[in-house]
């Protein structure tokens, strides 16, 4: 474009004769719209005045002039352009719409203002329509945005912004959904549940055996396991009510006759003090809450198990519902874990202790979470890192597999699981295990054999159904 030296505007004659007139495209919430700015040479030369004129609507209308508008037909086709138009893509309804209504006569002259530069050089590359989204196209497409309902007939500014929310709403609830990848964001919260659920019970379960010890001590020597412990507490309450009467009972609470046998005796001869009635009542009551919290946490437990056999299940047939989504929640998300090399997986929620060894120019942790693991308590302990970086990389490859598969099946977490334990005997005995290639080759084959067996099934379900349509259509066409 040729520039006056002087004011370095580019001069109106150079601007007529490379562009005979300038479009603007605005992409709204109800469809695509087209505008004619009708005062080219002067929003060319004048661009302060446009931007003190935008807000004014008589002023406006002198700048630009619709010139066509197509609306959506449906929720969801406003939704499939909206994902398009984020990427830099123009939809197909968007490249219709131009090539039916932008001038075709002296088409390589005119020009598109389009205030996406990626959706700029895509539409010139697919249409051939120069584009432009600098200069006076951002002001311009301002206040087309801040005058949209006026501008258009038929449309009201509530009805604008209804179409709007709606359409982000649904854009918003599609990139989230997109980005937690199989909604693992509910096995982060679930985790932290469970954790909190475990601090939480074993806090209660100590305040109340020093409380009901008071009253019964032996007790608490007899029965170890916090819930039985409540669950004993509520049932036998005050020690001298105990009688021989309540011995089987007893032994379904604690699952154990010599148990049970021990409590009678206990009670019988327990140097514990007496217990008045309203310290009694107060303590049932806190041994019920305490039991309501386990069974709470058990049902958050099976919630977890079932989530991660859905979300994760390669990974949770290596290491375990709870130590796998201790890992996705460390990450931040499966896709997170997934982007991980071995290395960071294997010293995840020992990033304290790492920075201190490097700070200190010591030893670094061999292990984080993966800890807790059963196979690093197994190993001996000159192969515990050894075997912590093998298990990693079985970690890493199981995450991605769980991240990035369409099959959910566990088999690759199973063959994973069994190359462990082998490499666990080959520390200890020194049996040398089977190789990588061949291990994953048999969990193809094992895949595809389920992945037939699947499809099998959804064909016998879907001619049953089919089979069962029609016999309860003869009747009617008789």
């Amino acid at each position: 474009m040729a520039f006056d030296r002087t004011s370095q505007i580019p001069t109106p004659k150079r601007v007529e004769q490379m562009f005979a007139m300038l479009f603007v495209l605005f992409e709204h919430g109800v469809g695509f719209a087209l505008f004619e700015v009708t005062e080219f040479e002067e929003v060319g030369t004048f661009l302060p005045q446009v931007e003190q004129s935008v807000t004014d609507l008589s002023r406006f209308n002198k700048v630009v002039k619709l010139t066509s508008f197509v609306s959506f037909n449906t929720a969801v086709d406003a939704l499939e352009a909206i994902n398009a138009l984020s990427e830099g893509i123009a939809p197909d309804t968007l490249i219709a719409f131009l090539e039916n209504n932008f001038p075709k006569k002296k088409k390589s002259k005119n020009t598109l203002g389009v205030l996406d530069p990626k959706l700029a050089a895509n539409i010139h590359e697919t249409t051939g329509i120069q584009c432009v989204s600098t200069g006076v196209i951002p002001e311009i497409t301002r206040g087309i945005r801040f005058h949209f309902h006026n501008l258009v007939k038929g449309l009201e500014a509530k009805t604008t912004a209804v179409a709007q929310l709606g359409l982000g709403h649904s854009y918003s609830r599609a990139k989230v959904k997109f980005n937690v990848h199989r909604v693992d964001n509910n096995i982060i919260h679930s985790i932290a549940l469970v954790d909190q659920f475990d601090k939480d019970i074993n806090k209660f379960s100590m305040r109340m055996r020093e409380w009901y010890s008071y009253h019964f001590p032996e007790l608490y020597k007899i029965v170890p396991d916090n819930y039985l412990y409540a669950k004993a507490v509520q049932f036998v309450g005050n020690r001298k009510e105990l009688s021989e009467e309540k011995l089987e009972q007893l032994e379904e609470i604690v699952m154990d006759s010599a148990k049970a046998q021990a409590i009678l005796d206990a009670a019988r001869s327990s140097m514990g003090m007496d217990i008045s009635p309203i310290d009694l009542e107060n303590i049932l009551k806190f041994t019920h809450r305490i039991i309501g919290l386990v069974g709470c946490r058990n049902s958050v437990s099976d919630y977890l198990k079932n989530n991660m056999s859905s979300v994760a299940p390669n990974l949770s047939a290596l290491l375990g519902e709870q130590v796998g989504a201790r890992l996705i929640s460390h990450a931040g998300s499966l896709t997170n874990l997934a982007k991980y090399p071995a290395s960071t997986v294997q010293i995840l929620g020992a990033e304290k202790a790492l920075f201190r060894a490097l700070k200190t120019r010591s030893n670094t942790p061999k292990y984080g979470i993966l800890f807790n693991s059963s196979f690093i308590g197994r190993a001996s302990m000159p192969n515990k890192g050894r075997i912590s970086r093998f298990l990693a990389n079985k970690c890493s490859i199981a995450s991605r597999i769980d991240c990035f598969a369409e099959s959910n099946a566990n088999i690759f977490g199973e063959k994973l699981k069994q190359q462990v334990e082998d490499r666990l005997k080959f520390f200890e005995t020194g049996d040398l295990p089977p190789k990588n290639v061949d291990v994953m080759k048999d969990a193809l084959t094992e895949l595809a054999e389920f992945q037939k067996q699947i499809n099998e099934k959804a064909e016998k379900k879907k001619k049953k159904k089919k089979k069962k349509k029609q016999q309860e259509e003869e009747p009617m066409d008789e």
